[in-house]
């Protein structure tokens, strides 16, 4: 995993979140990167962005879709 202290280095990002989140912007969005896929907070675009591997970011989302995490 690779923590960035500043979005601003991923503004040319194409940021997305989920079409189940709630519009008042409490949820994380997802970019994919030459790195792998970053993660920040929807409320905070300009916050930290943490990147993580692509196989990482498959298995989180496969135990999140199966209940298992």
């Amino acid at each position: 995993m690779i923590n960035a202290t500043s979005s601003d280095e991923f503004a040319a990002a194409n940021w997305h979140k989920s079409t189940y989140s709630a519009p008042n912007n409490e949820c994380v969005e997802v970019a994919d990167l030459v790195a792998g896929v970053g993660v920040r907070d929807s409320k905070t675009t300009d916050g930290p962005v943490m990147v993580v591997g692509i196989s990482a970011f498959a298995a989180l989302v496969g135990g999140l879709r199966d209940g298992a995490l």
